[in-house]
């Protein structure tokens, strides 16, 4: 097998986040549920925005704050995802190129606007959002370089890709690109509401073998087995891929793979402000731990020093350099 030019590529919605910081009564009046993730349309998505006070504005989706996060660390990152050739969608490339990560995927010329996540950030912390796809549901297997997924380490795809029917075809070709390259290929269920819709689907893609490594926060664990018992929903995990990454926010993180169970404490923070993109940092750290052979337990302690980074501002991409938190807190880099 010849060296990875990649150490991960990321395929994802790429969705530009306009954030702010609003109260419950925000959520109430717009008929919202708290915590989760719900797709509107074009109509919903101006009413949403013309609604919300001043806004944090930046490049986003899932998939793309784990990349970026990497790449932040010191990793060799690629994305794909799609964005149209308009203002956002140019303002999307030049952000996500000069956080230091390889993006090639061709802007679409006509058909609907770059998507946009509005994301409600209540006083608790916790992040409501609201996703208009757009662009990113055109993404297709066309737009998988199949020379760049051969070439990466890992290829991490998110659970919202399975939305949109032709970005599920991509995924699924790229995952069979990346095996028959002898590559590992993850998935993040990416949130619970996402799991109610497609729980058999991703089941097969785990038992299957289609993936090899899975990112899941309690919530979407519990959703997947239809349980409420942590121990049982894990037990389950174990026996359904080769690693299982599940984090419990600030209980930390649990890995379980076939030579057993590791369990990784939260890394210490002084104020939490904004979620989101917790498990999206949490996973780049941990990707990175995997990608320089730093075993499961730094894996998790590097994914929760990347995630308590994030949830201390505003917004899902670091502020501060990764990899010099890394590096004062002894961790592998």
């Amino acid at each position: 097998m010849t060296a990875a030019k990649y150490d991960v590529l990321g395929i994802g919605n790429a969705i530009f986040d306009i954030l702010v910081q609003t109260d419950e009564g925000f959520l109430v009046r717009h008929g919202m549920t708290k915590g989760g993730m719900a797709l509107i349309d074009e109509e919903r998505a101006i009413a949403v925005y013309q609604s919300m006070g001043p806004a944090t504005e930046m490049s986003g989706g899932s998939a793309a704050n784990t990349i970026v996060g990497l790449a932040n660390l010191g990793a060799r990152a690629a994305y794909i995802g799609k964005v149209r050739d308009d203002q956002i969608g140019r303002l999307y490339t030049h952000d996500i190129r000069a956080a230091g990560v390889t993006f090639e995927t061709k802007a679409a010329a006509d058909g609907p606007a770059t998507g946009c996540s509005y994301i409600l950030v209540t006083p608790d912390g916790q992040r409501t959002m609201n996703t208009y796809l757009g662009a990113a549901q055109e993404l297709t297997s066309a737009d998988i370089d199949a020379a760049q997924v051969a070439a990466s380490a890992f290829t991490y795809l998110e659970g919202y890709l399975w939305d949109p029917k032709n970005a599920k075809e991509a995924f699924v070709k790229a995952a069979a690109i990346a095996h028959g390259a002898g590559r590992q290929v993850a998935l993040t269920l990416s949130d619970s509401f996402c799991v109610d819709r497609y729980r058999d689907e991703f089941l097969d893609l785990m038992r299957k073998g289609t993936i090899d490594l899975i990112f899941a926060n309690e919530a979407e664990l519990h959703s997947l087995y239809q349980t409420s018992d942590f121990d049982t929903a894990l037990t389950q995990l174990r026996e359904d891929t080769k690693l299982g990454i599940v984090t419990r926010s600030e209980k930390g993180c649990v890995v379980t793979s076939t030579d057993g169970v590791v369990a990784v404490p939260a890394f210490p923070i002084d104020r939490m402000v904004d979620t989101t993109g917790a498990g999206d940092l949490f996973a780049a750290g941990f990707l990175f731990g995997l990608v320089r052979g730093a075993g499961h337990e730094n894996a998790g302690r590097l994914g929760a020093l990347a995630a308590a980074e994030v949830i201390q501002h505003i917004g899902a991409r670091p502020q501060a350099s990764l990899k010099e938190l890394a590096q004062q807190n002894g961790l592998p880099v």
